[in-house]
Order: C-alpha cells, then structure tokens, then sequence
C-alpha cells in the first residue's frame, strides 16, 4: 500500500443506500474523502459485479495509487449473512486488506456510537435489524412495497389505497385522502387506483414519492389517513417486538429513513407503539450519516 498523507493506516467505510451511495476516507482523524454518488449499479445479488462496482468506486475517489488498510460496506439489499459473505470474499480479490460487508440498516448501531441494540430504517421501505449474543445477524422485515415494507412510505401508499377502497365499498364519499391519491396518481376516480398502482413500473419509488400525500390528508383531519399512519407505526414496532422475541438486545433503537425522520406524525405514532409492545426499548434518532457506522466497522479491523 503506498503511504497517504498521514502516518495512520486509511480506513474506508461505504454505505451503499437504494438511492445514493456515501463513502467517507479516513486516515485516523484526518479526513482523506468524503463522496456521494447514485447507487445506479449495485448489484447485489451478483457477487463478483457487487464487489467489482464497489472496487471502481474506491479507486475513483482515493488518491491515485492509494489503497486502504481495511473497509467496510453497508449494502442496500444485501439480506443474508451468505450474501454478505459473498460480496465480502469477492471484494478481497481487489483488496488485500480486511473487509466487512453488511446490510446497510446494520450501520445505524455504530453509527449511533453503540455496540449493540436495534437499526430500524423506514425511508421508502423498512427494515429492522439486530444481533444476537453469540454475534449472528438477525433481520426482520423488507420484503418489499408488494408484500411488506409497512411503515415504510410505499407500503403506507399501499395501505392509504386499500383504506380508500373500504370506504368506498362502503359507500362513502372521496374523503381527503381519497381526493389526494386520485390527484397524485392522475386518475378519474377512487377504484382506478389500483390500474394506477399495478402500472407503477418501479413499485417502490412509484407508490413511495405519494406518500406526502397520506401525511397532508392526515393533517387535513382524514381520519383514513391518521388510521393508515397509525397502523403503520404498531407496524415498524411490532418489528422490534419481534427482535426482541428472538433473543437481540433491544434496548436501544436506532431509526433512520427519510419518511420516519421527516414525519413527526409516523416517528410518534411508532414511540407510542413501541412503549406499549416493548416497553424497555428506547427509541434513539440517528443525527449522523449511517456512513459513520461503516467507518466504525472499518476501524475495528484494523
């Protein structure tokens, strides 16, 4: 490895989200690179291209010739420990140096500062994650805008559309959440938002970008959209409560995710939640970039 500018061996974290990529450089405290790009690329479910796109994007962002002592990744949809070790073999082809590579909910912990506890994300999708005593990962939820991700924003589109095609059925009349979701997917009226939906050609950003939509209803005294958002809450805490069951540590829980962060409403309405179901954990707002986490994890191996 050639020498950096500093005497410290440089470590290199890398958050990999489903939008946007972060890769922080640090030769010990001295900041040595600090880059975000799309995440348009990643493949994750091919190891051999995963690493190969991670390996480009070291080396176009350190100095030329330089190479780092360790690195961690956080990967979006990297869900299974046999799929992160697979990125994670590949990837030391191209590095002769240790490497950890983990799902990227897993950066919340460290990144918070703790060495254990809960990483809950719900930003288009959610996700929690945990660790047992004997250190194996466990992950509950993310299975996507068609089946899961409640909480999430694209799940609580879906949800806020099911609530309206009750009502309807019921007989009743476009209420705001109603008259929003028509407006925002541009259709007639309620029962072509399913045409609206199943036409959506990336399911997740599709529905997702709607959600504002949901929360506005809710201010405007929807109570479809408060029930929606509610529920979406008991939602994201019934995945901690299910950690919990499983034997992680709990205690501490770190949220991050555009849509939880954002909404007061949602961030609420999940901490009621989670007092009733799982009273002894403690909700923490992450206030760093997860990246952090990564640089933690790349720090402990070196």
């Amino acid at each position: 490895m050639q020498d950096t500018p500093h005497s410290s061996p440089l470590v290199v974290g890398i958050d990999v989200g489903g939008t946007k990529t972060h890769l922080r450089a640090f030769a010990g405290d001295a900041l040595v690179a600090d880059h975000v790009r799309a995440s348009s690329g990643w493949r994750p479910h091919d190891p051999v291209a995963a690493a190969a796109w991670l390996a480009a994007l070291v080396a176009g962002v350190l100095p030329a010739g330089v190479r780092p002592a360790a690195l961690a990744v956080g990967g979006h949809a990297c869900e299974t420990p046999r799929q992160c070790a697979q990125i994670r073999t590949a990837l030391q082809l191209h590095f002769d140096a240790p490497a950890s590579v983990v799902g990227d909910a897993e950066l919340l912990v460290p990144a918070a500062g703790l060495d254990k506890g809960v990483g809950l994300v719900a930003g288009t999708g959610s996700v929690a994650v945990g660790r047992l005593a004997d250190g194996s990962p466990v992950q509950v939820g993310g299975w996507g805008a068609v089946l899961g991700d409640e909480g999430g924003s694209a799940g609580l589109v879906r949800e806020a559309v099911r609530a309206v095609w009750a009502a309807h059925d019921l007989g009743d009349g476009p209420d705001a959440l109603a008259r929003g979701l028509v407006d925002a997917f541009g259709v007639a009226e309620v029962p072509a938002l399913g045409g609206a939906l199943e036409g959506a050609k990336n399911i997740s950003a599709d529905w997702g970008r709607h959600a504002p939509v949901v929360f506005a209803a809710a201010e405007a005294g929807s109570p479809l959209a408060r029930a929606v958002i509610d529920e979406g809450g008991r939602s994201l805490a019934a995945l901690v409560e299910q950690l919990a069951a499983r034997g992680v540590p709990v205690d501490d829980v770190v949220v991050a995710g555009s849509t939880i962060l954002a909404q007061c409403v949602l961030y609420d309405a999940f901490a009621a939640a989670l007092a009733d179901s799982v009273p002894g954990a403690t909700p923490r707002p992450l206030t760093v970039p997860p990246v952090e986490g990564a640089v933690t994890l790349a720090r402990s191996l070196v």
